[in-house]
């Protein structure tokens, strides 16, 4: 259940977590982002290379236009024509020429495939293929009567028609698997967040359930056989005090595994509980830690439960006192208001602190450095906080030495 372990910084104890394959997911999607961010700039550039050609190829044609025009030297049209029709087959867009009324071969440029010079009868009837394929597309021009001319797009286009489709695609599979990686690593938090609970159950109800074993052989004593000659009554108030723990932590995660209603709750009232409650274990749990309280009298009450919030600030606690076992120090839970009506409690030890390696998945269920720990009391108080009341719990890094956790808890509403 502890999520730091004492004397960390002599290199007892490691890291552990279950969720080291799923964390290898975002560099897999942020790969896949980034090489459709390259795509689209070769996209991007492939278009603007080919308008910049376009323009270029434009422009000349415009200059050969006005030759034509303006010029006075004999034949100057026919030469501009020529001109620029060799302009027009630079620009790459397959053009393949038909005389009418028969539909029969006249001359093609830029074809998508080889043929020979002159073509074939094979060749030929190849090319009057590809010319249907091309009015298919686009609407041949010219006159019917004589001449058509049956013309598609540059490879240029063509390549480009289909970068739009693939980034799509691309992206749409992207997101498929982001939302897929999503939903794995929310079932697989969940699992492993209620198989470290169950665990957590079975050891805290370990504990009253061997202590009731231990009565129970006894009572199976005869009275001047049992330690210290015990009388009944102090038997039966220890297996009280046992079966009222059992209650608590049955309730506990009954509480936990449901949507109990939420009250108004003095969080003087829930930190006084918890003191008198720590207090009377401190000498066992943490010899040499003292516990300081700073709640002020007029703390606005927050809308809670109390038994979780209990809970919550005793696992917090718990895992302060683990950490500073063998060396003393102080814990000190303080309160106060909001302006934005939030109650923010802290709870603050001077222990070593957490190591760096996991500070960011403390709250993870698994992750711990105790031995034999669970690694789900910070997940179970950020469960309470924030699942249950709507609040947020976080840690607040204060250097190398100390920790300090912050609750913040939704104000009671004024009826």
């Amino acid at each position: 259940m502890k999520k730091r372990k004492a004397r960390h910084r002599k290199g007892r104890g490691s890291s552990s977590s279950h969720g080291g394959v799923s964390r290898k997911w975002p560099i897999t999607l942020a790969v896949l982002f980034s090489t459709l961010l390259v795509l689209y700039m070769i996209y991007t550039g492939e278009i603007v290379r080919s308008r910049e050609a376009d323009a270029e190829t434009f422009t000349r044609v415009y200059a050969q236009v006005q030759r034509g025009l303006t010029s006075q030297e004999p034949g100057a049209e026919l030469a501009a024509l020529t001109n620029l029709q060799g302009l027009l087959v630079e620009l790459g867009v397959p053009f393949v020429v038909t005389s009418e009324p028969g539909g029969d071969y006249n001359t093609s440029v830029n074809l998508p495939f080889s043929v020979s010079d002159p073509p074939t009868p094979d060749d030929v009837e190849r090319i009057l293929a590809y010319a249907e394929e091309l009015d298919a597309r686009n609407a041949p021009v010219g006159d019917p009567a004589s001449q058509l001319v049956h013309y598609g797009i540059t490879p240029e286009a063509a390549r480009l028609r289909w970068m739009p489709v693939l980034w799509a695609t691309g992206l749409l599979l992207t997101l498929l698997l982001a939302v897929t990686v999503f939903r794995y690593q929310r079932r697989t938090a969940a699992e492993q967040a209620w198989t470290a609970m169950a665990r957590e159950l079975a050891h805290q109800l370990g504990t009253p359930i061997s202590s009731l074993q231990g009565w129970v052989e006894v009572l199976g004593l005869d009275p001047g056989q049992r330690p210290g000659r015990m009388p009944q009554v102090e038997i039966a108030n220890a297996i009280g005090e046992d079966l009222v723990r059992l209650e608590r932590v049955s309730r506990r995660f009954e509480l936990i595994g449901r949507d109990p209603e939420l009250r108004r709750v003095s969080l003087q009232d829930v930190v006084a509980e918890l003191r008198a409650y720590m207090e009377v274990r401190l000498p066992r749990l943490g010899p040499g830690v003292a516990l300081h309280v700073d709640v002020p009298q007029d703390l606005p009450d927050v809308k809670g439960h109390e038994v979780l919030l209990t809970w919550a600030l005793e696992n917090v606690v718990k895992n302060a006192l683990d950490a500073m076992a063998g060396t003393g120090g102080a814990i000190t839970i303080s309160a106060r208001a909001s302006e934005a009506r939030w109650v923010l409690l802290r709870i603050r030890d001077t222990g070593p602190g957490v190591p760096f390696e996991i500070r960011d998945r403390l709250f993870d269920p698994g992750v711990t450095t105790k031995s034999g720990g669970w690694g789900v009391g910070l997940t179970l108080t950020r469960r309470i906080v924030e699942g249950v009341h709507g609040g947020r719990v976080e840690f607040l890094d204060r250097g190398d030495r100390g920790v300090t956790f912050q609750a913040r808890l939704p104000q009671a509403v004024e009826a």
